[in-house]
């Protein structure tokens, strides 16, 4: 069939790639076969990234062949990998923020007509849009998008593209389990068909075995394994992805992605009362968006001390204006929020005063600043305060590095050294860092958003210990996650948001994800609440 010889094939023979003295990849080999959905494990520092952008033509490999087709093939350049129909969907967004979506799907292409026909190729881009798992208006400038949103829009462009062998780096990271389903189910589709091969980054066992057809594990720059998916299990994967048997977090980790919720999961519920305070109480809130559309519409909520509430919900629906709420970045149009019982504006003094701390999404762009030290970064709180002011406003740098050196030890930051700009550590680093900062005195309430989007198994299992252990203190916790595999495992309580309004709660133990998914897909009349869950009540606190 035409359509089976579509799928480009592709093999990786003894692939090297140094930085200094740093050994990135070490003769490592790979063969992704057409019109198969391949899974490429490892955890952070693996080789992952450095062999595919040896593929894509991001970084010339120092040594090896790749063979496109069973043909040589010399990857030089993105216009080299574009060439041979390869394209990629990066972890990090790679989309111009001031144009729309329609003009970043055409942007795509490369080459454009110095006079574009509009209205053509917006009758194009809607029927391209029709074909599509999801939507998004082609008018909507990508600057308004949430994280989801944007992921969605990565993909869509090499769809566009009509791409023969596509590399996806963490693709489900910010999806709905429907949403995810949706895009994996499709890709697994193409490639059935013959269209299009498929090489996925991620560290979800429950997508390697639902759509996968082989995996291949990496560790520290070297191959590990690679099997037909029918021939292994998650035990075995996560010992070649740690080389050792499988951790406990792994376990737990594996049985959630499974969708279970086992013992280890329930171990993580919080022992809160019911008549514990209330430590973040939101009445009949209402914030509008950047283009003064109504975001959040009358959100009503109390999180109590001991206590961490997940705010599950399709990305765009409310969750990022919430948090910029909350943590000062944007105004609230009605409605109130308190804090103990205060009122709470989020100001930098209230939130000071009243013990609030946040990890926000994408914390290099929001919590930090890239080109300033880790010392300076951890010293941002509270630079103005003894014992880092002494003498009017001097600032005790050697006071202010010890203390770095301290929480860098303490939340485990790689490397270890204060006075390297936060910007060029590793993801999972940075979010330790911030951590750090937020978690390294007494906290009454904890804001946190996408906290492990694109990380490793060993980060995510510190960071979630870390959100954990700071709601057994007694912390009130309001954890934003648009991976719901996130909250089933860490909240308590879930709470769902869909067109900005939280409509559905239901205690995390007892949760139902098909009920779930449901709601956040704004089909509540489809999914009648159990006696033991209920709609969630816009009442006046």
């Amino acid at each position: 069939m035409a359509t089976a010889m579509r799928a480009l094939g592709i093999e990786v023979i003894g692939a090297s790639k140094s930085f200094g003295a740093f050994r990135a990849l070490d003769d490592v080999s790979l063969k992704v076969a057409p019109g198969t959905v391949h899974a490429l494990l490892g955890e952070n520092g693996a080789g992952k990234s450095t062999l595919v952008k040896g593929l894509v033509g991001y970084g010339v490999l120092d040594s090896g062949e790749i063979l496109a087709d069973g043909r040589e093939a010399r990857i030089a350049s993105p216009r080299d990998a574009q060439a041979l129909g390869i394209g990629m969907v990066y972890q990090h967004f790679t989309l111009a923020p001031g144009l729309s979506v329609e003009e970043n799907l055409l942007l795509a292409r490369g080459s454009l007509p110095w006079r574009i026909d509009w209205r053509s190729e917006r009758a194009s881009l809607d029927a391209f849009m029709r074909r599509t798992p999801f939507r998004l208006a082609l008018e909507a400038p990508v600057s308004s998008l949430a994280a989801g949103e944007k992921q969605k829009l990565e993909i869509l462009k090499q769809l566009y593209l009509e791409q023969r062998f596509l590399i996806l780096d963490e693709p489900t990271s910010v999806l709905t389990p429907q949403e995810a389903d949706e895009v994996l189910g499709l890709m697994r589709t193409l490639a059935s068909r013959g269209e299009l091969t498929v090489l996925m980054i991620t560290h979800k066992f429950r997508e390697v075995m639902a759509y996968a057809d082989d995996v291949t594990v990496l560790r520290k720059g070297r191959f590990v394994g690679s099997c037909a998916v029918a021939n292994t299990d998650r035990d075995r994967l996560a010992a070649w992805m740690m080389g050792t048997d499988a951790s406990a977090e792994v376990r737990a980790g594996a049985a959630e992605d499974a969708g279970t919720a086992g013992a280890a999961v329930a171990l993580a519920r919080s022992p809160c009362a019911p008549d514990a305070p209330v430590r973040l109480a939101l009445s009949k809130l209402s914030v509008v968006d950047d283009r003064g559309h109504p975001a959040v519409r009358e959100a009503s909520l109390e999180v109590r001390g001991g206590e961490i509430v997940g705010l599950a919900g399709v990305s765009g629906n409310g969750q990022k204006e919430l948090i910029e709420a909350l943590v000062g970045q944007r105004s609230v149009q009605a409605g109130a929020m308190r804090v103990k019982g205060a009122p709470y504006a989020a100001t930098r003094e209230e939130m000071t005063r009243l013990r609030v701390f946040a990890l926000p999404e994408e914390p290099l762009r929001n919590a930090c600043v890239a080109g300033m030290s880790v010392a300076e970064n951890l010293a941002l709180r509270d630079f103005d305060r003894a014992p880092l002011r002494r003498g009017g406003w001097w600032l005790d740098r050697r006071a202010m590095r010890a203390r770095a050196a301290r929480l860098i030890d303490e939340f485990n930051v790689r490397p270890p050294l204060p006075e390297r700009a936060i910007g060029t550590l590793s993801g999972g680093n940075v979010q330790r860092a911030v951590l750090a900062r937020e978690l390294g005195q007494a906290v009454d309430v904890l804001i946190v958003a996408n906290p492990v989007f694109g990380l490793d198994f060993a980060s995510v299992a510190d960071i979630h210990a870390r959100i954990l252990a700071a709601r057994d203190a007694g912390a009130a916790v309001l954890l934003v996650s648009e991976d719901l595999d996130e909250l089933l495992e860490l909240a308590d309580r879930i709470v769902v948001m869909a067109e900005g309004r939280l409509v559905y709660e239901t205690p995390a133990s007892t949760a139902d994800r098909v009920v779930l998914g449901r709601h956040m897909a704004g089909h509540a009349e489809e999914a009648a609440p159990r006696a033991s869950e209920a709609p969630v009540l816009h009442a006046s606190a």
